[in-house]
């Protein structure tokens, strides 16, 4: 995937719903197997609640989604969370609510909304990275034309990773795999041909976005 959207990273976040406790606890997985591990660990931790629903998205294309009602009515509870993430377009991304029953029921119509809501506040509190493709550049130019380099990277989408100082400048930069050859050309442009660059790694960068 050139681009993805998972979670900033693990956490949970508690809502009273009808006297009900509702905690949303969500991870990033990267396999099948670390989505199970994380669920069982949260079942471990709260073995006496109510109910540990879960859902979760994984692999390259999400091919494995899966969700849990956990003795919820059919339908109301791993299934809405489900399509939360989905709409989110997030992947890799594990999500368990904990429900302590306060004695009022909700109703199907009401479970639906509670962990949906539930599931879209938690990932709201722990923060959504975008993750994309780029690649990273060593480019190696004479002092007299930092500045003028500087100022281009930092106007455009390529990230700045690193700058070292010696008998001339290195600069450490990422550009997004699509934009690669034009920023050869626009570098090799700016500095008249002077300028050295050799690309280095390609390498997903996580970038915060707004829910």
């Amino acid at each position: 995937m050139e681009t993805y959207y998972t979670v900033k990273q693990s956490g949970k976040h508690e809502v009273i719903i009808q006297k009900s406790r509702f905690i949303g606890h969500v991870s990033r997985v990267h396999n099948e197997a670390e989505a199970q591990s994380f669920i069982q660990k949260i079942k471990r931790e709260h073995y006496n609640a109510t109910h540990n629903c879960f859902a979760y998205i994984t692999g390259e294309q999400n091919q494995f989604q899966k969700a849990n009602d956990d003795g919820e009515p059919s339908g109301t509870a791993g299934i809405p969370m489900l399509e939360v993430l989905k709409r989110l377009s997030l992947t890799n991304t594990a999500i368990v609510i904990t429900r302590y029953f306060g004695g009022t029921k909700l109703g199907a119509g009401g479970l639906i909304r509670a962990y949906s809501s539930v599931t879209s506040e938690t990932v709201k509190h722990i923060g959504i990275v975008k993750g994309e493709q780029m690649q990273g550049y060593s480019l190696h130019i004479d002092y007299p034309l930092l500045g003028k380099v500087e100022n281009y990277l930092s106007n455009s989408t390529s990230l700045i990773e690193h700058v070292n100082y010696s008998d001339t400048v290195e600069l450490i930069v990422f550009v997004h795999i699509k934009n690669s050859d034009q920023f050869i050309e626009k570098i090799t442009n700016l500095t008249s041909g002077n300028v050295s660059i050799d690309k280095t790694e390609i390498r997903y960068i996580e970038i915060d976005v707004d829910f």
